[in-house]
């Protein structure tokens, strides 16, 4: 099970302490603000109240005995890029660090990030992508190329195979599994028909995906 150390406590950082409980995972949290600190402790591991720009108190915790270092610092990106940098240098093994612009991404993964993520501007493009479409239900965005969509049926393709659409063929789009009433079948064969009620997951690059479905 991996170990997590989770600097940051607010808003993006208690919503990933919540997912990393759901998970099970064992979490040390971190931050300058004791209510925030006290806040979390019944979803965490453990918590401390410390300055993360202060390389005796990051020591302290034993960086290297964490697989993963989430730094989820908002609003003081001067803390989060120094943060970043001294936990590298204290041969932490995974850092990913919060951004909220591309320069910053930059600043991150020169000081020590090993990946960076965005939290508004990843789900300000899942919502543009899924509210701006009827049929798109859900996404995943692998990389710049690839994603993977949950589209509802095309009303030409409803009471057809997979076989008889022959969407990797035309459009070099997979159809990894089909969803109906909640429950996820992945056992997708060129006999599956595809009816009114489930969705289709399918995967490929942007332009298909976009060619095929008309987003």
């Amino acid at each position: 099970m991996k170990s997590i150390l989770l600097i940051g406590l607010g808003r993006f950082g208690k919503h990933i302490a919540i997912q990393l409980n759901k998970l099970g995972r064992q979490v040390m949290a971190v931050d300058h603000n004791e209510e925030r600190v006290n806040d979390i402790l019944p979803l965490v591991t453990n918590a401390q109240i410390g300055d993360s720009t202060n390389e005796e108190f990051l020591t302290s915790l034993g960086i290297n005995n964490y697989d993963v270092c989430i730094v989820a610092i908002g609003n003081d990106f001067q803390s989060s890029l120094e943060t970043t940098c001294l936990l590298k240098e204290l041969g932490a093994k995974l850092v990913v660090s919060r951004a909220e612009r591309d320069g910053q991404a930059k600043l991150l993964l020169r000081n020590g990030a090993d990946e960076v993520v965005y939290p508004e501007k990843q789900v300000a493009r899942w919502a543009a992508i899924r509210y701006s479409s009827d049929h798109i239900l859900d996404y995943i965005e692998l990389d710049q190329t690839n994603a993977i969509f949950e589209v509802s049926v095309p009303k030409s393709w409803i009471g057809m195979s997979v076989g008889q659409i022959d969407i990797r063929k035309k459009y070099n789009i997979n159809i990894m599994a089909v969803k109906q009433n909640g429950k996820i079948n992945a056992s997708v064969t060129p006999n599956t028909v595809l009816t009114a009620d489930k969705t289709m997951l399918v995967l490929g690059e942007y332009k298909a995906l976009q060619k095929c479905f008309h987003i």
